[in-house]
């Protein structure tokens, strides 16, 4: 079956809020206030509520990725 012409695709998130991100992490959202505290992680305070970009969150986990020397 295809989909009623009338729909348009959804396009991919740019950000997400506290909830989503955490979601994704697979921690808290206590732990994402904790890193957000800490500087580790930045979201946008363009909106009432704190918004962190896939950019954002795809730069936190490559910093904090351990690299192990050969």
């Amino acid at each position: 079956m295809n989909a009623p012409e009338n729909t348009k695709p959804h396009a991919p998130k740019l950000a997400l809020t506290r909830e989503e991100a955490a979601d994704a992490l697979g921690i808290s959202v206590v732990t994402i206030d904790r890193l957000t505290k800490r500087d580790l992680l930045r979201p946008s305070r363009a909106t009432r509520r704190p918004l962190y970009s896939v950019a954002e969150i795809e730069r936190f986990l490559k910093e904090t990725t351990l690299h192990l020397e050969p």
